[in-house]
Formats: structure tokens, sequence, C-alpha cells
């Protein structure tokens, strides 16, 4: 039985203190409850003696939505869920994820490592920062999660036990709705800014796009090829200069390879986007490019280290790893284009955009994103390469602003 109710902060307190070897009993801790999200309670716990200061955060999953409640019930297996995905994750590619400190099953909560030297990367892009190291590791990250969860590396019988382990039904549910359905229809769900409307309805009714759509929607739903992030945008990521950490796997199951790195193309497009509405023309436009040569980078890394497994690891019968690509690539293009959508006319909108304050150029960057995430939809089987596509971006960019 899980419990109904969300710890308290002494309860958090007195819960961290009684953790064999986890904190030195002269260490003075505090707690503070600094969750922002729809899901979960998140409460960071600091302290301070001979000289070491301590700092970690405890996640808790109720049966329900958090920003909800009971009137929204949600399995708290999503923690469990989230708890394997971490330390997979660990084991296939060290440093790239909080460090596990404790799980507790029966109070739905993981104690992990607190990564207040690390900034959200949604935010540090809004800020117009540059992370140095980020393409390079998180197309690290993404080549060696994908391709050591799926039958390129694993038998039939370890993949078959790996879509049991991970089965998350009810956040996948979520995505399919919020993300390939929704959006795509005139749902109580969506909010949109009332100047797109005509924009909105040619979007509901384009016959061809819900085609698409719907393809892309099947194989979320049943092309179980690996153990994805399912959530991974860039409020799902933390950095530094020099690191890249992936948070908050809650989403996580067995789906296409496609979907982690669609999801992270489009929020760094979404940037972009964002980044056509600002008066500073000239430094807006060299930050645009940084943002499409780091998606330029990350494919290239990703394709490198996939390919280097795959001819390291990989059976002689399964193809040519070529191919492979070129299929996760349109696929990513696609899902891509599903979510720029969604986070414009369905109910979780990004803060890039969300941030513009003149209506008028908050209006432009969302119809690009828009116009933009269409044509990945329905174009995405042309893509051969990421120059390609990245080609595409700019020309579409050029067309908005003419």
């Amino acid at each position: 039985m899980h419990r109904l109710t969300p710890l308290s902060t002494d309860e958090v307190l007195e819960y961290v203190q009684a953790i064999p070897g986890l904190v030195p009993s002269e260490v003075r801790l505090s707690v503070r409850e600094i969750g922002d999200g729809n899901m979960n309670y998140v409460f960071r716990v600091t302290g301070q003696g001979n000289s070491k200061i301590t700092r970690i955060i405890v996640k808790q999953a109720l049966p329900y939505m958090r920003s909800v409640g009971a009137a929204w019930p949600l399995t708290a297996d999503r923690i469990r869920v989230e708890y394997e995905t971490l330390k997979t994750h660990h084991q296939l590619c060290p440093g790239s994820v909080p460090r596990v400190l404790h799980y507790d099953d029966e109070l739905s909560l993981i104690v992990m490592e607190d990564l207040s030297s690390h900034i959200v990367l949604r935010d540090g892009l809004i800020s117009g920062k540059r992370f140095p190291s980020f393409a390079s590791q998180i197309g690290v990250f993404l080549a060696r999660t994908l391709f050591f969860t799926s039958s390129y590396a694993l038998n039939a019988t370890e993949l078959e036990f790996n879509r049991i382990k991970f089965a998350n039904p009810d956040m996948v549910k979520i995505t399919s709705d919020f993300i390939f359905t929704f959006p795509f229809m005139n749902h109580e769900m969506n909010r949109y800014n009332p100047v797109l409307d005509l924009t909105v309805q040619r979007v509901w009714n384009n016959g061809r796009l819900h085609d698409e759509i719907a393809g892309l929607k099947r194989a979320f739903n049943h092309d179980a090829q690996a153990l994805i992030h399912g959530d991974l945008h860039t409020g799902s990521i933390m950095v530094t200069g020099q690191d890249t950490k992936v948070i908050d796997p809650e989403f996580a199951f067995y789906g296409p390879m496609g979907f982690d790195i669609g999801l992270l193309f489009a929020n760094l497009l979404l940037a972009f986007c964002a980044y056509s509405t600002r008066r500073d023309a000239a430094d807006s436009k060299v930050y645009q490019a940084y943002l499409l040569r780091t998606i330029e980078l990350t494919w290239l890394q990703f394709e490198a280290e996939f390919q280097r497994l795959w001819n390291e690891f990989a059976s002689q019968n399964l193809g040519l790893c070529e191919d492979v690509l070129i299929r996760v690539l349109q696929d990513s293009l696609g899902f891509a284009g599903c979510e720029m959508i969604r986070r414009v006319i369905g109910t979780s909108h990004v803060t890039d955009l969300e941030r513009v304050e003149d209506p008028g150029q908050r209006t432009n960057g969302e119809a690009i994103a828009l116009h933009l995430g269409q044509h990945l939809i329905l174009w995405r089987s042309t893509f051969r390469n990421i120059l390609d596509f990245i080609e595409t971006v700019r020309d579409c960019k050029k067309r908005d602003d003419s």
C-alpha cells in the first residue's frame, strides 16, 4: 500500500536522518519543499558540520497528480520506473544522471544527489548561455542508453524481461494523449494564442497531417525498440559548462528510439523560434546559429557513437547501421514536429516562448513553431542526414521572415 499523503518537512528530516550512513550525526539539517511541477513532491535537504556541506534531494510520488489531487489518479509506480531507469542509465553511461542514494518502494520516494551546481538547460538557453560540452555528452548518452537497451545489444529473453520491467502504462497514456491526440483536435485541455486561431484550425483540419500523426502515435505506443527517457526536453536536463545530467525519467518505458531525440530537438527548436522574436536581431541570429549547431553536433555525436557500438557489439545479421540511423533520424523529426505543435496548441507550453513580452513577437515565434512542426511531420521521410534538416530549418525561417 503506497502512502496517500506527502511527507511533511519534519518527516523528511526524520527520514533522512534515519538512513544509515547517509548523513553524519553531527550535521544539522534543514528541509525545504521545492517542487514546482505537476507530478511530484521534491524536497531539498541541506546541512553543514565539520566543514562539510550536505545537499540531497528527496523526491516523492503519490498515487495522483500533485497539481490536481486525488481527482486525477496516477500510479505511484512511476517512481519505481524512475529509480530503475536512473540505475540503468548510470550503468550504461556513468555520470550522466544524478546518483541515487536511497530508494523506498513503500513510501514511493528516491533520495538522490542535489545538482545545485547545475542549472536547468532551458533556463540557460533563455539567458543566452553556451554549454560547450553539452552536445557531445548528450549525444553519447543517447547512443549508449538506446543501443544497449535495444535488440541490437540484448537477446530476445533479455528484451522481453526489460519491456515488462519498465512497463509504464499510465505515463505512456498521458504522453500519447497530450502529444499525439489532444493538440490535434478541439479539446478542452488545449490553450493557445487566439490570434493563431485560423492557423490552429488548419492544423485540426489537415487530413494528410492527421494521417502522419496517427502513424507516429502508433509507433510511440507499439514500437518497443529501447528504453527511452520519455520526457527528454530542455527542462529535464541540468548542465554546467563541463557537465550534463539527465533528470526526471518518470515517463520512461520501452518505446521508439527516435522519441527522446525528437523531444530534445523540438525544444531546442522552440528556443530557436523564441529567439526569432527578440529585438536584438544580430545577437539573436548568432545564438540561433549556436542552437542549430548544437542540434547538428548532438546528432553527429549520437551517430558516431551508435555506429561505434554497432561495429563492436551488434550481431552480423542486423542489416546496415546506416539504414537504422536514417530511420531513427526520420522518426526523430516526426516526433519533434508533434512536440513543437503541442507546445503551442496544447496544455503545456514552454517558457522560452511564454516569456516573450511583446504579444506580436510571441505570436510570430509561435507561428514559426507551428509551421516548422507541420513541415517536419509531413516531410520527415525526405531527410537523409542532419545537414538536410538544418538547411530546411533555415529555409523555413527565411520564408517566415519574408
